[in-house]
Formats: C-alpha cells, structure tokens, sequence
C-alpha cells in the first residue's frame, strides 16, 4: 500500500463527517436530558463533594474523564458511529436501579445509577466499539460517586488494633477500650479522621488513573490498582504508631492538635511519591493506534439516519421513566407531621417523664421522637423511639450519619458490640446490641456502663438488619403505603443486675404497645 492509500483510509468523507455530527448531537441531546431529569441526584452529589474534604477530589473526575476522552480523538475519529439498541436493556436496568435507591433512600444507589446513565448512553448511541476504546474514561466516572465511608468504623477499628499492638511491642504499656487507650504520657483516640479512608479513597483514585496511563498490560494495571489499595492502608497503620510515639516521647509537645494531621497528610504524601516513583519504573509504551473501520456503504446511511434518532428517543424516555414513577409515587403520599405518643403503663412497667439517662442518640433529623422511662421496682428502662416520615437527603432512618453514639460524643462512647433475638407474641425480633460508658476513660473506665437494645421498626416488620430495613422501605413505598418507620431503643444502666435479663422482660411486655403507638402515628396522616 503506497503512502497516498494510506492518507485515504484515514480521511473523512462528507458522508461520515454527518454520520458523526448525527452522532454527537444525538449523544448531546441524551446526556442534556439525564442531567436535567436527574439534576436532584447531581446536586446532591455536588453537594456532598463541597461538604466533605474526603470527596473534594471528585470536582475533578468530569474534566480528568473528558481529557482521556479527548486523547483518544484521532483513535475514535478511525472508528464509526454505530447505534446498538440492545444496550437498552443494561439502560433499563440502571433505571430501574436508581428507582429503588430513590425509594429506600440510598444516595450512593441513586448517584451510581445516574453514572451509570450517562455511561450507557455511550454503546446506546455510539455502539459498544467505541464504547470499549474509552472503557476507561467511562469508567473513571464512577469515582465521582461519593462513596467509601462505610468502611470507616472497619478501618478505625484496624487502626486501633495495629497501633496498641506496635505500643505494646514498643514496650509501652497500653490500657484500650473501644477506640480509645491510654499510655503513660496520656490518654488517645481513633476517630474519623485517623481512620485512613481519604488516604484510601485518594489513592485508590489516582492508583488507578497512574495504571491507566503508564501500562498497557492488563495485569500490571490490576497489580498497581492492587498495591495502591494496600499501600495507604499500611501507610495509615504507620501514621498512627508514628503520631502517638513522637507525642509519648515529646511529653505532648509534638504531634498533637493540627500538628496531629499536618504530620500525617505529609507522611501520606511522601508514601504515595514513593509508591508513583517505583511503579514509574515499570511503565510500558502507548499501545498502537487501531486501523480504520470499513466505512459504511451507500445504502447503508438511510439505515443509520432513521435508526440513530429513534434509539436515541427510545433511550430518553427510558431514562426519564423511574423519575416519573419516583415523582408519582412521591406525591401520593402524605407530607403531613407526625403524632407520636406513648404515655401508658405496660403491664407491671410504671411510665415516668423524664428520660432515663442524658443519652441523645444521634439519628438524622427525625420528624418525631419521644424518650421517656419505664420503671419496675428498682429495675428501669430507657426508652426512646424515633419516628421518621418523607424520608430524603437529610433525613433518613439508615445512613452513616444515623447512628447511637457518634465518636465525637462528649458524653458517652461504645466499647462494644453485638446481637441479640427477643421471643416476642411467638416469633424472635432481632435486636442490636451496644455496651454504652459515660464519661472519660481515663476518669471512669469502670464507671456508667450501660447496655442498649435497638431495632427498626418499617410498616410492621421488625429487624436490626440495615439492608433488610432499607428492602421493606422500597416495598412499603411500591405498595403505597409510604415510608414511615421508625428506630426503637431501650437501655438500662449494668449494676447489680444484668439488664439483659429486665430488657428481655420489658421488651416482651412492652413491644406490642410500642407497635400499636407506631401504628397509630402511621395513621396520622
């Protein structure tokens, strides 16, 4: 083939410069509806990436993605446009996906779905060839999705475990509970932001990216993808046992306050130079340009011409449909406050005023709570129910910001967990378990112990399962019963007697009245 063929192949006749004019203004078109019809789950988005230092980075996700899609430009501009409908099947799926997170109230389902979208808009629109040549770029959406702090409790966890133990084997003597231990020079505590997750979730972002761009071996990507994810985790575990060493052997002086986070985002900085400067090392070659595609024949465009604005219609109203049924089924349901009273002895169980303990559990903006106390001889009983209705971004039963003790509580702490089922009118109703202290640990580490029993309570299903929870939200909503639930919590003070034991005995007695209160406050509407 002389060099003027070759020019030749790579040209562009008028015909399939209009075929990818079509083609953009098609993609265009569908990605202006889904952001429009969407633009609540967008914002939501947005909103959690101005909040939250964890997620500052995804501001850059979009531009990042589009520059390696604009890299690519002369591979794509080889390649020819070509509708795929069957991609409309995956599309309504995705639909389908973000219907039920709108229903049960799970943002990181909804935000996926809408990537997921606009990500499939791509085979829909342009076909799965090209769809394939910037698999990655699409790909890299999905870390706009804020999304990774639930394994921030696991992570702390770890952090506390591998610090006590490279304490220990330092040979400093370390006295731990919970998240919180105490050496000679003073007392610490893993809280959020010693849990590791943003070091994580950053490297793990531009891990990925850096394999993307330096290999061409699919298996050196997934090896750098890999270490990437185990890196700052390690690196994080070494942050710890560095950060309390230097304020143990400076008496205090160094390595607390802001120091205290100065020092690790610096370590963290330089593990990370390290981890790029030896994969650099390893980096291959840009893989070769494709060959053109066989350019489409005379009669083949009419074809094309027709099929591409159908399937781009077909995929809008796809799209646009769960936000319709979402819309609908939301607006039948009652936007009216909640009723919510539970003021009568149960059984032997004598009702008093005033709350138990000063235990303020940390659930996100319940539209009615009560807490009061049951009194039995010299046994008694916390209770307090949270009832919550039009459940959305800022008020929800699950979330991770919906939780008994936060670990910025100033009074109060959880040192441990676990489950428990209570026989109630013939049938067990699982129940989490929580060791509560209040107080200090340094001050009253075997003072103020308390044992507290919570359960979610949905349109008359009991369950201590958050997944389960959220599962018979989406079906209360489907069946038009809306989404009222609620969190049911009962505690007693470990003294003399195991409050397991008077638990069980007031759970018993009082969960069918509890129940017909919820039931009642349901009705209020």
């Amino acid at each position: 083939m002389n060099a003027t063929a070759s020019r030749e192949i790579g040209r562009s006749t008028p015909g399939e410069a209009i075929e990818w004019r079509h083609a953009r203004l098609a993609m265009l078109a569908y990605l202006t509806l889904v952001m429009y019809v969407y633009r609540d789950t967008a914002l939501s988005m947005v909103e959690i990436w101005s909040r939250s230092d964890t997620f500052t980075h995804c501001f850059l996700i979009v531009p990042i993605s589009l520059w390696l899609i604009w890299r690519r430009r002369q591979s794509l501009a080889r390649m020819r446009p070509q509708v795929d409908p069957s991609a409309l099947f995956v599309l309504a799926l995705a639909g389908s996906a973000w219907l039920v997170g709108e229903l049960g109230s799970i943002n990181a389902l909804t935000q996926f779905s809408l990537v997921a979208l606009i990500v499939l808009g791509v085979p829909v629109i342009l076909g799965y060839r090209i769809a394939i040549a910037i698999a990655y770029p699409l790909a890299f959406l999905f870390f706009a999705v804020p999304f990774g702090e639930f394994v921030m409790p696991q992570m702390m966890e770890w952090t506390a475990d591998v610090t006590v133990l490279a304490l220990r084997a330092s040979g400093i003597p370390v006295f731990r509970e919970g998240l919180q231990f105490v050496i000679p020079t003073g007392n610490w505590s893993v809280v959020e932001a010693c849990s590791g997750v943003r070091y994580l979730i950053a490297s793990f972002t531009v891990g990925t990216l850096f394999a993307y761009l330096n290999y061409r071996s699919t298996t050196r990507r997934l090896v750098f993808t890999a270490i990437s994810i185990l890196v700052p985790v390690v690196a994080n575990w070494m942050r710890a046992y560095f950060i309390v060493m230097l304020g143990h052997l400076s008496s205090n002086r160094l390595a607390v306050g802001v120091d205290h986070l100065i020092y690790g985002w610096v370590f963290f900085g330089v593990v990370i130079m390290i981890m790029f400067a030896i994969g650099a090392r390893w980096s291959e070659d840009p893989a070769e340009e494709p060959n053109p595609e066989p350019r489409l024949l005379q009669h083949e465009r009419p074809r094309l011409a027709v099929l591409l604005p159908v399937t781009a219609l077909i995929a809008g109203a796809m799209t646009a449909l769960p936000n319709m049924l979402g819309a609908w089924i939301s607006a039948k349901e009652s936007k009216t406050g909640v009723i919510l009273g539970l003021q009568a002895n149960v059984a032997d169980w004598r009702v008093e005023g005033m709350p138990l303990a000063p235990l303020r559990p940390a659930f996100e903006n319940p539209s009615a709570e009560q807490h009061i106390t049951f009194k039995r001889g010299d046994e008694a009983v916390g209770l307090y129910l949270a009832f919550f209705r039009n459940q959305g971004l800022g008020r929800k039963m699950v979330s991770s910001n919906s939780v008994l003790v936060t670990n910025q509580d100033p009074l109060w702490a959880q040192v441990a967990g676990g489950s428990r089922e209570v026989p109630i009118a013939g049938k067990l109703v699982p129940m989490k378990v929580a060791e509560l202290r209040g107080g200090a640990l340094q001050t009253a580490a075997y003072a103020g112990r308390w044992i507290a029993w919570q359960v979610y309570w949905i349109d008359g299903h009991w369950t201590a399962s958050e997944g389960m929870a959220k599962a018979y939200t989406v079906w209360s909503r489907l069946l038009g019963r809306g989404d009222d639930s609620a969190i049911v919590v009962m505690y007693g003070a470990k003294g003399s007697k195991d409050p397991n034991v008077f638990l069980d005995n007031f759970a018993a007695a009082a969960l069918p009245a509890i129940e017909a209160a919820l039931r009642k406050a349901q009705a209020s509407r």
